[in-house]
């Protein structure tokens, strides 16, 4: 039987080697089972190795417990998964962190079942944990405009040298974040030439290395342009030129986030905002709540913000249904009715 994995662990005697163990249910192979899982996520996915190391983490935790029953995931069945689970939640474990284990498991073993390694899948029997639906944190259209105005004011306020770069980046990187909803980490590693070929759309590498599009507005533009200005007039005097568009103070590194969400906190307060709702991933849900607040459909929103399943999107369904109710109270007749009796 030829498998997906033969080009990843070499010869075939050596793929024989493995699922021979594998099927024949020692610790030892249930352990090379999870590398190849794990080797397949980078090869096949692209996977980051923080994901990786997530996923490692999850399932060694699950292989131990079933280690303590005396069984493997070669043969484990779901009242095994479901006693894990409820282990789980008897420990406190919150419904998210139980579901992305579940998830761990969940692909885990569709991987053993399509090469082979096992006949059934004892996960798709197995409801996921009950999760509410939190909202994210949101910021208004006029909160979002006077941390914008207060930016430009910074500019304005800094005078020459080095604070006066210091408020340029931070009026390109807030411009920039609340014109694309980009993550903090695609935000702060765009490399310096990002807007070599077209300076209207920026191509955006994200997680699993997928790319895709993002446009850019005309004052988020006009922002980036002042900004690489000021970095080039001081590398004229002698700066190294980093190849990062927003580096750190030396250039040899780019922006911390760390450093980016304390200047976000002041910039919060002198625009009168408490300081705690405001971070990088507030402004990438205001930039999905507010297109979607003005029209844009979902799966649009889904592909600026480069979620790979639209279920991560959905968590926007709020502002839709807002959207829904105001157009139904102004146009629908009967709603204007009530709406009359009742002023």
């Amino acid at each position: 039987m030829h498998s997906r994995r033969s080009t990843r662990i070499g010869p075939h005697a050596e793929r024989s080697k493995a699922l021979g163990a594998a099927k024949g249910g020692s610790g030892a192979s249930e352990q090379s089972e999870l590398a190849l899982f794990l080797d397949m996520l980078v090869a096949e996915r692209g996977a980051a190795a923080k994901t990786v190391e997530a996923y490692m983490r999850d399932l060694s935790e699950f292989l131990a417990f079933l280690r303590t029953k005396r069984t493997t995931a070669l043969d484990a069945s779901a009242d095994s998964v479901r006693t894990y689970l409820a282990q789980l939640s008897g420990k406190g474990l919150a419904a998210t962190s139980r579901a992305r284990k579940l998830s761990a498991m969940r692909q885990f073993f569709r991987f053993l079942l399509a090469e082979g390694i096992r006949t059934d899948d004892p996960c798709s029997a197995i409801d996921s944990p009950k999760l509410g639906r939190p909202l994210p944190k949101l910021l208004s259209l006029a909160e979002v405009e006077a941390l914008l105005a207060t930016a430009a004011h910074g500019i304005e306020q800094a005078g020459e040298g080095s604070a006066r770069r210091r408020a340029l980046r931070l009026n390109a990187l807030l411009e920039t974040l609340y014109a694309t909803g980009l993550r903090v980490s695609e935000l702060l590693g765009l490399p310096r030439n990002v807007l070599t070929s077209d300076d209207q759309v920026m191509t955006i590498k994200g997680k699993g290395g997928r790319e895709r599009l993002v446009p850019l507005n005309e004052t988020a533009r006009k922002a980036l342009d002042d900004h690489l200005a000021a970095l080039a007039a001081n590398e004229v005097h002698g700066r190294a030129r980093s190849p990062w568009l927003f580096p750190s103070g030396d250039g040899s590194q780019h922006f911390t986030r760390q450093r980016f969400g304390q200047e976000l906190k002041t910039l919060a307060i002198a625009a009168g905002i408490e300081p705690s709702r405001v971070s990088p991933h507030v402004l990438r849900h205001a930039f999905a709540s507010h297109l979607l607040a003005r029209g844009a459909d979902l799966r649009t929103v889904q592909q600026l913000l480069g979620h790979s399943d639209i279920s991560t999107t959905q968590i926007y369904t709020h502002v839709i249904e807002e959207r829904l109710r105001r157009l139904v109270e102004q146009h629908h007749p009967l709603a204007q009715a009530h709406l009359t009796k009742r002023s």
